[in-house]
């Protein structure tokens, strides 16, 4: 009896990788999807338990790669300090991103036996990853040949394809940013699928600009990455100050720290730095100019801004 051919779905929740598990699962191939914990993730198709839940009904195995603690954080980290292959339009390294993902997944498959890595990307469809050129780069530099079946067509044929292992005929040459062909394979397919928002945080230039100055002042580290994505901030005398804008905000601030000068004033307030009466003092002066919305107060503090 011939052995069923596993593959591995590098797997975002958004409707391309949704798609990828489909097809390949179409072709009688054993999927599992693989899930990359990233600590500046964002929105709905983002979400581990999104993920999960479409796994799940898939019929799926749903592994997730936590890159938010231990080694992984610290390799990603140093990739988004310092990235060889440049950044995009704000913060995000892009190909350098791609390469870490694509050669973590290699080692799982490796390990797991499974030949075939997969992926939603298509061609031109993210202008700096997903260039001819740019995929071409992160293939040689991983060693992998990434299957991705909805530009499986208009790309090298994978030594996948060309053994048999998979049907380049049932693929697709999906090329370019506009969704019309996704979103027709997903009403054939019944595929629900999450409103396209979010993203890599590190995309967006204000929160962008932020991360870099926290990074450059060596302030981001396991325990802060969640508050340098949410909230105002302020560096005020070698402190860094948080700001809560809304309640969802206030509750992660409260939970994240003790300096808090009360949990019933709102917006929450924390600090990171030196614990003495001149913080303290701030606290309670961020607080004031940021419920009572005073531009006299608020402005005081622009300055400081990050």
């Amino acid at each position: 009896m011939k052995k069923q051919v596993k593959a591995v779905v590098l797997f975002s929740g958004g409707l391309d990788s949704r798609l990828v598990v489909k097809i390949l699962l179409k072709q009688k191939i054993d999927v599992e999807t693989l899930y990359f914990k990233l600590p500046f993730s964002s929105g709905c198709c983002s979400s581990q338990e999104c993920c999960f839940n479409y796994a799940q009904m898939s019929g799926v195995k749903f592994i997730v790669i936590d890159c938010t603690k231990g080694r992984l954080f610290d390799e990603y980290m140093a990739i988004i300090k310092k990235p060889k292959h440049g950044r995009g339009a704000s913060m995000n390294p892009c190909i350098d991103c791609r390469i870490f993902i694509i050669k973590k997944a290699k080692e799982y498959a490796e390990k797991n036996g499974i030949k075939i890595i997969a992926s939603g990307e298509v061609l031109g469809e993210r202008p700096m990853s997903q260039t001819s050129k740019n995929l071409e780069r992160i293939d040689k530099e991983t060693g992998i040949e990434v299957l991705r079946p909805l530009s499986a067509k208009i790309l090298a044929e994978t030594s996948a394809e060309k053994n048999g292992l998979v049907a380049r005929s049932k693929f697709f040459e999906i090329n370019g940013r506009s969704r019309k062909v996704q979103l027709k394979l997903a009403k054939k397919y019944n595929i629900k699928y999450p409103t396209p928002s979010g993203g890599c945080l590190l995309c967006e230039k204000v929160i962008g600009n932020r991360i870099n100055a926290l990074l450059e002042k060596n302030l981001i580290n396991e325990k802060t990455f969640e508050i340098s994505k949410i909230g105002r901030h302020f560096f005020i005398n070698g402190c860094w100050f948080i700001v809560g804008r809304r309640e969802k905000e206030n509750i992660i601030i409260e939970t994240f720290s003790s300096s808090l000068n009360s949990a019933k004033e709102k917006p929450a307030v924390c600090y990171i730095g030196q614990e003495n009466e001149e913080n303290k003092m701030k606290v309670k002066e961020l607080q004031e100019a940021y419920s009572t919305g005073s531009t006299d107060k608020r402005e005081k503090f622009e300055k400081f801004k990050i």
